[in-house]
């Protein structure tokens, strides 16, 4: 395997052509924008910094915040300090460092468009809008909407969520997040540097209605979109049953990021997973050992291993946390309710934010943790002096 090529230069394409180029692979990568905008609040968790410090450690424009303000119908807000920050960042130009990284390592990369791919004894002949390619193999990274039928996860419309949003004037020193009566999704704003990424995600209501929702919430607050710029993007959340059909590889091909459905089906977050599928492809095409075939399927198993069967659990959970009740009310309204009155909750919810606490083992967390964090609330809410003491024990 000598030349590869990278299909879309978003965060998973150009940290693969990094990775690859670094090793010493002839790279090339294709993408018709390169560096660009997303309706999102381009947010990095302390686990993808942790695991990949360059992404802290540079000189691009970001913002650290320590505040998440969480809000849900009937339960009002609350304010949880965040002990692991998150990385905000633009996304044009967290694409634009990972490009420039990418080319430093030595990786061709080319403003065109792939029109199609067939399949040769020899590898693939690339049709682009500039001509065409040949490569040994190639990294699919065209995000949701990819042109490429044949490579890449297979999206039926119960495995997608909507984002839109708009880019409004503005600063915050926090992060806000609110939850909406009868959808499973949420509205965000996040501060960038220069501006506030305001917007909504949700899955099974239509666009259309998804932005109602969101120029109530703006109006709500008092926030003008006059001048303000509008996007709107589709998602992967895979279903439930999709997981164990996703096409995430096949012969000569590996897909990365949301070209492979690798998103939270509960936040919506996809940028950890881009690069950590991405770097977890290079890891398979760079084993010494192995056909191109063992390659693709060391790849599907170190998916699944790594977070891919974490993803799969979220999936069972998502409409639970966004639709589900409990305690004679919504499980949002309890989160905000429990994250005001219980520091052990409140620590479950710090895990969360920061990428610490996988969904397979959550339920067996908050159960263990249940008697504790209602004996919180039962107490901050001023009954101490109804609790039995001991003798000479003051409270």
């Amino acid at each position: 395997m000598k030349r590869v090529a990278i299909l879309g230069g978003g965060p998973a394409g150009a940290f693969a052509a990094e990775r690859l180029a670094a090793a010493g692979l002839d790279v090339i990568l294709f993408d018709e924008k390169l560096a660009w905008e997303k309706p999102c609040g381009g947010g990095l968790t302390y686990k993808a910094y942790h695991q990949y410090p360059f992404l802290i450690q540079n000189e691009t424009p970001k913002r650290l915040m320590t505040e998440t303000v969480l809000s849900a119908p009937r339960a009002g807000h609350v304010t949880l300090k965040l002990d692991d920050p998150l990385l905000i960042y633009s996304r044009f130009d967290l694409n634009h460092m990972l490009l420039e990284r990418a080319q430093r390592a030595g990786a061709d990369v080319e403003k065109a468009r792939v029109l199609a791919m067939d399949r040769s004894s020899a590898g693939w002949r690339l049709r682009t809008s500039s001509g065409s390619v040949d490569a040994d193999f190639c990294v699919v990274a065209t995000g949701a909407r990819n042109p490429l039928r044949g490579v890449g996860t297979e999206l039926k419309a119960a495995d997608t969520m909507s984002a839109l949003g708009y880019y409004v004037p503005g600063d915050m020193q926090r992060i806000e997040i609110q939850f909406l009566t009868g959808l499973e999704g949420y509205i965000w704003i996040f501060p960038r540097c220069g501006h506030l990424s305001v917007g909504i995600c949700g899955k099974g209501e239509p666009a259309a209605a998804l932005r109602k929702r969101l120029d109530r919430y703006l109006a709500e607050k008092g926030l003008s979109t006059q001048g303000a710029a509008f996007y709107s993007h589709l998602l992967p959340s895979l279903d439930t049953g999709s997981w164990k059909q996703n096409r995430v590889a096949g012969e000569g091909w590996m897909a990365v990021g949301d070209a492979a459905g690798l998103v939270d089906p509960v936040t919506g977050e996809g940028l950890y997973y881009a690069i950590r599928s991405a770097d977890l492809a290079s890891q398979a095409i760079l084993a010494a050992n192995g056909s191109p075939e063992e390659k693709v399927t060391a790849y599907r198993r170190m998916l699944r291993r790594d977070f891919a069967a974490d993803l799969e659990f979220g999936s069972r959970l998502a409409k639970r946390i966004f639709l589900g009740s409990f305690l004679f009310g919504t499980v949002p309204a309890r989160m905000v309710q429990f994250t005001r009155r219980s520091p052990r909750f409140s620590a479950i919810m710090q895990d969360l934010f920061a990428g610490k606490q996988p969904y397979i083992g959550l339920k067996q967390r908050l159960l263990r943790n249940l008697n504790g964090s209602l004996y919180e609330m039962f107490m901050s809410l001023g009954f101490s002096r109804l609790v039995p003491r001991k003798a000479g024990q003051s409270l």
